[in-house]
């Protein structure tokens, strides 16, 4: 691994840290709630706690702050007019990591998942309510961290504004998926797949790429762009992680879950829009392993159908493109060999 790389992800881990403790201590609780009654104290605040931090700890690449701070350092080179120092930048993980911690855990509720990164997701350990609201907790616990920074309020304003705009884009996205994966007769056009997976993955990526290129001395219209460039990246590596689960399977998941849950993913779109003879028999296949589970033989079926003309690997050489083609337009080394190092062996071909 670059040893830049190692140097960021080891100050990412002890920015998440100090975001949220195992217990809760008085600085903690004032930063994040200001005044309170007496009677509440550190055990009062363990069921918004536990849930967030446990998925944190069982990991995760954490590539997207790793984005953030390296955008930072690009912007910072590009303009030598920097908003935040190298410091303050670390402060900001929760900004992203937060913000992709919570949508997992209402991602697994929503979909009816068990298993989160191979272990029983936060709905199954903490019970769906307490699951809810401490997810629901982080999306505002997460810009606490833009109050501590020394900038002014006029400074501070654009990573607010970055923020929830990106999270109501975040969540405009998953309203399309819910809608398409609740009803098994309606498949998207290739077009508002992609335009979808740009809102509920990309969003992440571009959050991560706008705020670092605002701190390191972007212009908004500068961080736009890059936040676009970065969205269109994500956009490959969840069409990649698509493909994925429809032929090794994702790790800690059951190959062929998004059948289960009836999700329009690009091979099944590409499929349907080159043999439109196939969506009865696919819409079928979903709607019977939903009733019965990951176990069904209709997974199997319907994977069996997607493999016949190739359309799975048809999408996946769609997500290699996105990835190369947008990478080649930042200007950072690092941030290329980032993206690179995150593509499955399998799908380099050169």
């Amino acid at each position: 691994m670059n040893n830049n790389f190692k140097v960021i992800l080891n100050n990412i881990e002890k920015s998440l840290e100090k975001a949220l403790p195992a217990e809760a201590d008085s600085k903690w609780i004032k930063d994040s709630f200001g005044k309170l009654p007496p009677v509440m104290q550190g055990s009062h605040f363990e069921n918004l706690i536990s849930p967030n931090k446990n998925l944190i700890e069982l990991g995760g690449k954490r590539w997207r702050p790793l984005l953030m701070v390296l955008c930072y350092q690009m912007a910072k080179k590009q303009t030598a007019k920097e908003l935040l120092s190298e410091e303050e930048i670390y402060s900001l993980t929760p900004l992203v990591e937060f913000v992709h911690t919570a949508s997992l855990i209402h991602d697994d509720i929503e979909d009816g998942a068990d298993l989160r990164r191979g272990k029983p997701a936060a709905h199954i350990t903490y019970g769906t309510d307490t699951a809810i609201n401490a997810a629901s907790w982080l999306y505002f616990e997460a810009p606490v961290c833009i109050n501590n920074c020394k900038i002014s309020a006029e400074e501070k304003l654009i990573f607010y504004q970055t923020y929830t705009q990106e999270l109501r884009r975040l969540h405009l996205g998953q309203a399309m998926d819910i809608h398409w994966h609740r009803n098994p007769s309606i498949f998207p056009t290739e077009d508002e797949y992609l335009a979808m997976v740009k809102n509920k993955t990309g969003r992440l990526a571009s959050l991560a790429a706008k705020t670092g290129g605002i701190a390191g001395g972007l212009s908004e219209s500068a961080a736009e762009e890059l936040g676009n460039t970065a969205a269109n990246i994500g956009m490959g590596f969840q069409i990649i992680d698509d493909v994925i689960n429809l032929t090794t399977g994702n790790k800690g998941k059951k190959r062929g879950d998004d059948i289960v849950e009836g999700k329009k993913s690009l091979p099944v779109i590409m499929h349907v829009c080159d043999h439109p003879e196939d969506k009865n028999e696919i819409s079928l296949c979903m709607s019977q392993a939903a009733a019965e589970g990951p176990d069904s033989p209709a997974v199997e079926k319907c994977i069996s159908i997607l493999e016949k003309y190739g359309c799975i690997e048809k999408a996946a050489q769609k997500g290699i493109a996105l990835i190369k083609e947008n990478s080649a337009i930042l200007d950072s080394a690092d941030i290329k060999e980032l993206f690179i190092s995150l593509v499955p062996p399998e799908f380099i071909k050169d």
